[in-house]
């Protein structure tokens, strides 16, 4: 026997939590690890994960734990197991310490269990907001834009739709941009105007692009704005980490402009590559342009020249704890936590966060008469007012001035914002919210080139969203570039090479199975889906394949894992492995004596199409709504838990549909291959109703957009639901509103049901 006591005076860390083995005798015999763990009056365990089974047995002391932001009490005689790979930590709420055992084993199985649930590290009840890095309106969007943080927020949004998230898209325009000033210089506009009209042009071309946003804040025109980020800004000056301080600062030699961002470049202070102010696109990290090698102003030949300049600075370099205590929580990439570890080596790095320009919005506070507020502090507080607009919209209690702990934020950025987001962003928020511990993922893309060289609008080396974006072209494009967006490394868009790949794999291939398969339903089983008949051990093997597929998709579209680059060549893959497993079937199809087994091939066939709608959808939202359309199943909106076969009788209208437009036989601007489709009775109305509620042009193009995709937010469909049941009585949930369905899809379902003559009555229009 051998007893062990935890020792009272055992000093605590640095952070307030001792720890102290256990002398546990047979128990290590068993494989279990033990530990005495105190935690001080107020202070917090380090939030973790690991693969081993843990157990908490407290024995003295309040506390509150935390589990993957699930917040709990815990007081002495409480108990409490961990599953492998759940963060959790646990903070002293009392007066004396906080004392408990921990009991600790490794459980291969488990872990694995445990790692292939994808469940277990769902966001549950959680509200989870997905930010795409907001664009700087100086500009509209290119494929190299559309290729990042947009549509990997876009996508990953719906899948967690389809998994019962409660997962919302924001974004915005980040208009007081410095960078905005120089479009405006070279355009002959203000700023105002510069930031209003591309902001526009970035919404219409995300609509395009079937970039379904629930939140887009443009900061310019939003009244209620300035005076919250101000706001936000005292909050930082009042804690004293936010102060004036006197450095030097360059002017341009001529103008004696002020210079920093978009004004000033030079060499790089760390890697003596080509850099710009503020930020080194190259080593990614940042400067405060004095540091420039060579600097060079972008309004005059001469040297800038210093001079000393009193502005609002953040001490970067006394967070670095709080920036790697952040990195612990959520998913970062290495590359980023490499990063941190460069920045701490730093002694000092006060990041200057007022800058002397007259366009931006000036902090309350009068130390700096003439300076703005840095549009990455802004930005930082824009975050926060997004979530804050959203749920007032939604009715929901979201507020900018008080984050609360069950938010989960996930960021889609570029490579270029590795310091911004993941380093100077959390630093501010321990500032100004010092008891918020923010969980965010981090999901970085690098550079995505055109032809091998950057997209560049000075040059005309780009290809913007407009020029290539239509109905029948926005769904081979979105596949393209997940197969192809730069993922841990830069990559490349080829005009030829995409053209290639829709017309060999998009069109030669996927389509022409489905074609194919349509063909054999209607020549072998009168164009309905057969029951499966006899099972062969082939049979059985590509239904375990398809499953592999699906979980694996699973996997690549969550939060753990997200990959795009994965996911599309999983897709791909699905076609792979049924076209190799026709191929094998055909000789036998038309043997009498196997017809069981032939059609059994066929329901197999029809299941993986079935997949591969599902699993689609939040890559190519309207190829997975033709394609279940022609499978004569609803349109996909939940992920399927496993392989379904199609129910055997349903009508399947796969021959010689279009799913691909082959490149170059359709006009950039061409229809939808649905628009000759007889269009719903109701479909002149309910446009009119919804361009009133919009206040959109009366020629605006509505037909084959979603509501969310037109800007319609909760609030404007709670009145549509008034009306239509005001007018029609139709009574339409507020989610299928706001759901995926488009204008025209709703229009038919509003019209179901409905007595003929009384909606003429009411509207005017035979239903």
């Amino acid at each position: 026997m051998k007893i062990s006591t935890y020792r009272p005076d055992a000093p605590h860390a640095a952070d307030g939590v001792a720890v102290a083995a256990v002398e546990a005798g047979s128990a290590t015999r068993l494989g279990v690890g033990a530990t005495w763990v105190g935690v001080a009056p107020g202070a917090r365990s380090e939030a973790h994960q690991h693969d081993e089974t843990e157990t908490w047995v407290f024995v003295s002391g309040t506390g509150e734990l935390t589990v993957d932001a699930e917040r709990h009490p815990v007081s002495a005689s409480t108990v409490v197991q961990f599953e492998p790979f759940e963060t959790h930590s646990v903070e002293n709420t009392g007066d004396t310490d906080l004392l408990f055992v921990s009991l600790y084993w490794r459980d291969g199985e488990r872990a694995t269990h445990a790692a292939h649930d994808t469940g277990h590290r769902g966001f549950g009840t959680r509200p989870v907001f997905v930010f795409s890095s907001a664009p700087t309106p100086n500009g509209d969007l290119h494929l190299g834009h559309l290729s990042g943080p947009f549509f990997g927020a876009d996508v990953f949004v719906r899948h967690q739709r389809m998994l019962g998230a409660d997962a919302w898209h924001i974004t915005g325009s980040d208009d007081y941009q410095n960078y905005v000033v120089a479009a405006a210089r070279r355009e002959g506009r203000t700023p105002a105007q510069t930031a209003a009209h591309y902001s526009a042009e970035i919404l219409a071309t995300l609509k395009l692009m079937d970039i379904d946003v629930h939140q887009y804040t443009a900061t310019s025109r939003d009244d209620a704005y300035p005076a919250a980020l101000r706001a936000f800004f005292s909050r930082l000056t009042a804690s004293g980490t936010v102060a004036p301080r006197e450095s030097a600062a360059l002017f341009a030699a001529d103008t004696g402009e002020y210079l920093y961002e978009s004004g000033v470049s030079g060499r790089c202070p760390t890697c003596d590559g080509d850099s710009g102010g503020n930020i080194c696109e190259t080593c990614l990290e940042p400067n405060v342009c004095t540091d420039l090698i060579e600097p060079r102003s972008a309004a005059c030949d001469a040297p800038p020249h210093e001079r000393a300049l009193v502005r609002y600075t953040f001490p970067l370099h006394e967070f670095g704890k709080v920036v790697t205590d952040h990195h612990r929580l959520g998913r970062v990439p290495a590359a980023v936590k490499e990063l941190a570890e460069r920045l701490g080596r730093r002694e000092q790095l006060h990041i200057p966060v007022t800058h002397v320009a007259e366009w931006g919005i000036a902090p309350a506070e009068t130390d700096v008469p003439g300076q703005v507020i840095w549009s990455w502090l802004d930005y930082a507080f824009s975050i926060l007012y997004g979530i804050g607009e959203l749920g007032r919209d939604l009715g929901r209690d979201w507020d900018a001035d008080a984050p609360s702990p069950d938010w989960k934020i996930v960021h889609f950025l570029g490579s270029d914002g590795s310091f911004f987001h993941p380093m100077f962003i959390p630093a501010l928020y321990r500032v100004a919210h010092p008891r918020w511990q923010p969980d965010i993922d981090y999901n970085i893309n690098e550079f995505y080139l055109l032809e091998d060289s950057k997209f560049s609008t000075s040059r005309g080396h780009a290809i913007w969203g407009k020029d290539v974006l239509n109905p029948r072209t926005v769904d081979s494009i979105r596949f393209y570039l997940a197969l192809t967006r730069p993922e841990g490394r830069r990559t490349s868009f080829s005009p030829d090479t995409y053209e290639t790949f829709v017309r060999d794999t998009l069109v030669g291939t996927w389509q022409r199975w489905l074609n194919d398969l349509g063909e054999r339903v209607a020549e072998r089983h009168a164009g309905v889906a057969p029951d499966a008949g006899v099972w062969r051990p082939e049979h059985a093997a590509f239904l375990a394949r398809l499953e592999a597929r699906r979980s694996a998709l699973t996997g690549a579209l969550g939060q753990d894992g997200f990959s795009l680059n994965r996911a599309a060549e999983l897709l791909d893959g699905i076609v792979t492995d049924v076209t190799a497993f026709a191929r094998l079937q055909a000789p036998a199809a038309d043997v009498a004596d196997f017809k069981d087994e032939a059609r059994t091939g066929i329901a197999l066939e029809l299941a993986a199409a079935r997949l591969l709608a599902t699993c689609g959808a939040p890559v190519m939202p309207r190829f997975a709504d033709r394609l279940s359309a022609a499978l004569g199943i609803p349109a996909p909106t939940r992920w399927p838990a496993r392989v379904d076969l199609v129910p055997a009788g349903t009508a399947v209208d796969l021959a010689g549909r279009e799913f691909f437009a082959v490149p170059g036989t359709a006009d950039a601007r061409s229809s939808d291959p649905t628009a000759d489709r007889p269009a719903p009775p109701l479909l002149p109305w309910f446009s009119a109703l919804v361009r009133d509620l919009l206040r959109l042009p009366a020629d605006e193009p509505v037909h084959d957009r979603s509501l969310i995709q037109l800007g319609m937010a909760s609030l404007q469909a709670i009145a549509l639901q008034y009306r239509l049941t005001e007018q029609v009585d139709a009574d339409v949930p507020i989610e299928e509103l706001l759901g995926a369905r488009t204008v025209a899809e709703l229009s038919a379902l509003i019209a179901e049901g409905l007595d003929p003559d009384d909606v003429a009555a009411r509207t005017g229009v035979p239903a």
